[in-house]
């Protein structure tokens, strides 16, 4: 399963934002496309319209919005929506499926404050949908969502289970004697940098997931001032009819694909 955006470091006003994610505008728009993929329609979005709970009149912050999928749902609460994304070819698509609902604008993730359209303290709600484990490093990119939000506003991550889905580090078992599926986990608490397939021209590329233990997202949502109070965990909405079906399907809805959390910020003093 592949996401959207790593970050540029060190990005300037005027400076050009180099991302791998332009080589695979092709192939990511085949897959999410205008609506996005059955895995954000059955699963991420509902979850992330749930823990945000946007209302009319407030404004929602897009981090690493790609094409946009989430913005006709922010706009249908009759909330303003604004998304960035590093990469400027998902941005023209965003623009072209959404634009008349959204402003998209191109940035980096970890500079909030270098994006001239972006003021400190001006949203009700700010969301990684499927996004945040393609930006690095998590602390900046945290302290920057949490300068762009209101007192008391909500942050929302929704991404795959850093518990159990570990990119090239975890996969399911069959254990013929037990006639069980099982999950395993080679790895889990060190932080790890994975480099993913290459989709454009069927080349390897550089593009990079970030895996990091669920201690680190919980100990940097604190240090940025982000006080943690609801938790998802999502299972996913495929069943099985194969031979093994029932041990199966029983693991899918016992070991969850993805994770939701919800955060708020501490009102100033």
């Amino acid at each position: 399963m592949r996401y959207r955006q790593t970050t540029a470091r060190g990005t300037s006003p005027g400076q050009r934002i180099r991302t791998s994610w332009d080589a695979h505008t092709e192939w990511y728009d085949g897959w999410v496309g205008k609506d996005g993929s059955t895995l954000h329609r059955e699963l991420a979005i509902p979850a992330t319209l749930e823990l945000l709970d946007p209302q009319r009149g407030e404004r929602i912050l897009d981090i690493g919005a790609g094409q946009g999928v989430l913005a006709p749902h922010i706009t249908h609460t009759g909330a303003s929506y604004v998304g960035i994304d590093a990469s400027a070819r998902l941005l023209q698509r965003a623009r072209a499926h959404h634009g008349r609902i959204g402003t998209f604008l191109q940035g980096d993730a970890s500079r909030l404050d270098l994006i001239s359209e972006i003021e400190q303290a001006t949203f009700d709600g700010i969301v990684f949908l499927l996004s945040i484990q393609d930006m690095d490093p998590l602390s900046s990119v945290l302290e920057g969502a949490a300068w762009a939000l209101r007192g008391g506003g909500r942050l929302v991550i929704v991404m795959i289970h850093p518990c159990f889905r570990v990119p090239r580090q975890s996969g399911w078992g069959w254990q013929k004697e037990r006639q069980l599926q099982y999950r395993r986990i080679d790895r889990y608490l060190t932080p790890l940098a994975v480099p993913m397939k290459e989709y454009a021209n069927g080349r390897q590329g550089q593009s990079l997931c970030f895996h990091r233990p669920l201690q680190q997202y919980i100990n940097d949502l604190a240090s940025s001032g982000l006080v943690l109070d609801q938790m998802r965990e999502l299972c996913t909405y495929r069943t099985s009819s194969g031979p093994h079906a029932r041990a199966e399907n029983r693991a899918y809805q016992e070991i969850p694909l993805f994770m939701g959390l919800r955060a708020r910020k501490l009102p100033s003093r």
